[in-house]
């Protein structure tokens, strides 16, 4: 389908393996994780089996004005950091950024879950004298679209809001959403990304769900393990990503640096099971992205693969990969250095991909030692490897069925 060219202009990082470019290009080189064992927390971590996370241990100096702190739980903080370094990496005249043609597509699994669990412990386990004790901002924090409206109301940025929720598609739907919104002209610029923050009540769900993963509680650094024959389960972990883009002639027109190139987007949904991965739906959703981006699947060159560290996860999304791509692209997943980023991880997983895409690298999955037989028919990167990528594909999929796939190329 034809529209406008859309470019990737800026794009920063928040994540268990750093926060500046060379930062995370180190850790991507030398094989670095950021996984670490799971803070102690007296509501929890006594009952939870898993007891690692991937945590963003260094400090961020956050100089926001008191006025916009107010209505920020920890997940906005990082929202805004991310986007205000891409802003001020854009280099956008502040007249642009206020005059409705920039819009934000940004958000989280569930808001701040730190704030809301103080909020129930207050309804739930408080005296009614306590209540007073819940501020009259709290639900501004920890409401679903916290990410978006904080970024909007930091930056008056006045254009289109969309806050997407879809848990581990949450940013590359907002990437997509954004695309989509510059390609048929309905914005000339769009902020988009996700954050998610660090909260044991997160590690519960998926514990409890049995999908955490509990044999590397002692050695936090070796889990998780995409398509690892020993992999067994995800890591939660938390962080942010955010990226600018722009309509390809607005870009060259006022001169910015152009990283990479959006060139196709696809989402749809398994119709089916709201927890396991399909087959079908993923394999639909990559080929719908490869027709979006007008591409044949033998000239995408990598592929980075959402690879959880599930036992069914990972099979399900190899076959997937192998139906469309068959041996083609080499993949890797970006989880075994941070773990499951969450809301985030589409963002932070594109703009990896971009880090490499720039420099001509690729990465090796890390913890991946002896590939599982049943995700032995893709080509896994199994070591760090000094050469191009001109075009990439970044998949991610969620719990209700919800898939993505976003195409990106080298910018020439």
């Amino acid at each position: 389908m034809n529209g406008r060219r859309v470019v990737i202009t800026a794009c920063s990082a928040i994540t268990p393996i750093g926060h500046t470019r060379a930062e995370i290009v180190s850790s991507l080189r030398g094989g670095v994780s950021g996984v670490k064992p799971l803070r102690e927390d007296h509501l929890l971590s006594k009952v939870i089996h898993s007891q690692v996370f991937g945590t963003v241990d260094y400090p961020l100096d956050f100089d926001f004005r008191r006025t916009f702190r107010k209505t920020m739980g920890p997940v906005a903080y990082y929202a805004c950091q991310v986007a205000k370094e891409v802003l001020e990496q854009a280099g956008l005249p502040p007249e642009f950024v206020t005059s409705g043609r920039l819009g934000v597509a940004f958000g989280s699994t569930h808001g701040s879950p730190t704030v809301q669990r103080e909020i129930y412990k207050t309804f739930f386990g408080g005296e009614r004298s306590e209540f007073a004790a819940i501020g009259a901002v709290d639900y501004l924090k920890s409401m679903v679209h916290t990410t978006a409206v904080n970024i909007t109301k930091m930056f008056g940025i006045t254009g289109r809001v969309i806050s997407s929720s879809t848990a581990c598609t949450t940013s590359s739907q907002s990437i997509g959403f954004g695309y989509e919104s510059i390609k048929f002209g309905m914005q000339d610029a769009m902020l988009c990304g996700g954050a998610d923050e660090y909260d044991t009540t997160t590690v519960a769900v998926f514990d409890n769900l049995l999908a955490c993963s509990t044999a590397f509680n002692d050695r936090p650094r070796c889990t998780p393990r995409p398509f690892d024959r020993q992999r067994d389960g995800l890591v939660v972990g938390e962080g942010a990503g955010a990226v600018l883009l722009e309509e390809y002639e607005h870009a060259k027109k006022r001169g910015a640096a152009i990283l990479g190139e959006v060139v196709g987007f696809a989402c749809n949904n398994n119709g089916g099971d709201l927890i396991l991965p399909n087959r079908a739906g993923i394999s639909e959703t990559i080929r719908l992205g490869l027709e979006d981006a007008a591409l044949a699947a033998d000239e995408v060159d990598f592929v980075s693969a959402h690879a959880t560290g599930t036992k069914m996860g990972d099979v399900i999304e190899a076959q997937a990969i192998h139906a469309v791509y068959g041996e083609g692209p080499l993949v890797t997943g970006f989880k075994g250095y941070m773990g499951h980023t969450m809301g985030s991880c589409g963002a932070i997983e594109t703009i990896l991909t971009l880090y490499m895409m720039q420099d001509g690298f690729i990465a090796p999955t890390l913890n991946l030692e002896e590939p599982d037989e049943q995700c032995a028919m893709i080509r896994h990167t199994l070591e760090l490897r000094e050469e191009p990528i001109r075009i990439a594909g970044i998949e991610n999929f969620a719990f209700g069925g919800v898939n993505t796939s976003l195409l990106i190329k080298r910018f020439v």
